[in-house]
Formats: structure tokens, C-alpha cells, sequence
């Protein structure tokens, strides 16, 4: 199943049978990924007296509750809601989920005790105006990501001049694939979170960041069709699941 689509003046064609999914499961195992010092997530039948929602227990349906944190618990897209006083929804501010994007390799530099991704990194990989959203995966890209629980590691984060950049070159969404563009622990500054945003000088609500991605290894760096798929909570972050298409011509 091929569509041709006009991207930016240009007409692009991609396969829609051959979707690239680089979102990470949910489930209520412990090997589920973790942050922010946060449990497995909860998926239980629902439970009435003797009732147990559940085909095995003699239910005719199987019917669970499920208790999870979308920065927590994986793959999530969060709008500026996320660090402003006013509340925002991802619900209202991502109104469209087709994207020019690219998907950039990046190994961290030292700084101190810290790994960071900085502004002279990211400009030898990615210009102004050559996508909508940027796709960070970060070196080495172990499986390990699909259940690492990343709570007192000390993760790799964007220094604030890198997300200045990235706006700067009209990124609207960014993705990484790590639990949050900001150090661990770092006082409830989020400079990379205000920068990128731009909060709260000059807002920019329709963009956004996904945080806790997966992106495997055979898939090359380049230019790629995302497609940024979101649950319709009314809250300032959702779990999603963003799919790439390889661009054909």
C-alpha cells in the first residue's frame, strides 16, 4: 500500500505497509521501563464480591483497570502544559500527526559527572528548516532501553543551547530516547523543557516532546515520514506511539 504525499513542495512516496514503530510497550511487568522512581505499572481485573472481570476466573469478558504515569511508564508526548502554570492539554495542542522528520545518531560528550547532547553535536547533523521534528537516538543504542529503569542513573539530557537551536531551526516536535530532554536531578530548572518551548515569553503550543522512544538499530539516520499517534487524554501528556515511514523517492 504506497501513497504518494506533498511534503514541504515536494512529492514524497511511502510504503504504509512497512511502518517503523518506535514507540515501547506497556505492561505491568517489572521488565516495563521506569523513571522518576516509579513502580511497574497496574493492570488488574476489575473486582465486585466474588466477580473477577476476567474470562479464565468465569467472567464472560476480560475487564481491567489500568494504573500507569505517562512521563513514567514509556513512550509519552507532552505539550508545554507539562511546566506551565496555565493548563494546557496534549489533546488541544497536537491537532496534526504527519510530520517531515529526521532521525539523527547522537554519542553523548562528558561534561563533569554529566553526559550531554550539545549545540555543536547537533548542528553538524541537523540545519534549519530541513524538518518539522527531530529524532534523537543516543549512542550506544542498547535493547536494553525496552526495560531499563532509568530512576538515580544520572541520564544523558539536551544542554539548554541545544533545544535554543532546535528551535531555532523551526523544530516543532522533538523525540529522544530517554525519559526526559533535561538532567535527573537538576533542581526543577527543566532549561531545556523552557527553552524549546519558549515558555513563558513567546509560547509555542503546537509544538511538543516525546520523551522514552525506542528507535532499533537497522533503522539508518535520515529523513523519514512520522506519523505521531496520541491517546486523546485531556492532560498535559499522553502515551503515544510515533511511527516512522521510510521515504521512497
Amino acid at each position: 500500500m504506497k501513497a504518494t504525499i506533498q511534503l514541504e513542495h515536494k512529492d514524497i512516496t511511502v510504503n504504509l505497509k512497512q511502518p517503523i514503530d518506535i514507540s515501547l510497550r506497556l505492561s505491568a511487568e517489572e521488565n516495563n521501563p521506569t523513571a522518576w522512581y516509579m513502580d511497574a505499572p497496574k493492570i488488574q481485573p476489575v473486582k465486585e464480591g466474588d466477580w473477577i472481570a476476567k474470562v479464565s476466573e468465569g467472567a464472560s469478558v476480560n475487564f481491567n483497570n489500568i494504573a500507569f504515569n505517562p512521563h513514567a511508564h514509556g513512550t509519552h508526548t507532552e505539550c508545554v502544559g507539562h511546566i506551565s502554570i496555565e493548563f494546557y492539554s496534549i489533546n488541544d495542542c497536537l491537532q496534526q500527526f504527519f510530520f517531515s522528520a529526521k532521525v539523527v545518531s547522537l554519542t553523548p560528550e562528558a561534561r563533569g559527572e554529566d553526559l550531554v547532547f550539545s549545540k555543536k553535536q547537533i548542528e553538524k547533523h541537523f540545519r534549519k528548516g530541513e524538518a518539522e521534528a527531530i529524532i534523537i537516538r543516543s549512542l550506544p543504542n542498547s535493547e536494553k532501553k525496552r526495560s531499563k529503569h532509568y530512576s538515580h542513573t544520572n541520564w544523558p539530557y539536551l544542554l539548554e543551547e541545544t533545544a535554543l537551536y532546535l528551535r531555532a531551526c523551526g523544530v516543532e516536535h522533538l523525540l529522544i530516547d530517554l525519559p526526559s530532554v533535561d538532567k535527573e536531578k537538576d533542581d526543577g530548572k527543566l532549561l531545556a523543557h523552557h527553552a524549546f518551548w519558549d515558555y513563558p515569553q513567546n509560547t509555542r503550543l503546537k509544538a511538543t516532546i516525546t520523551e522514552m522512544i525506542y528507535v532499533p538499530q537497522e533503522v539508518e539516520d535520515g529523513n523519514y515520514l512520522l506519523n505521531l499517534q496520541i491517546a486523546s487524554f485531556h492532560n498535559d501528556a499522553s502515551p503515544s506511539k510515533p511511527v516512522l515511514y521510510k521515504i521512497e523517492s
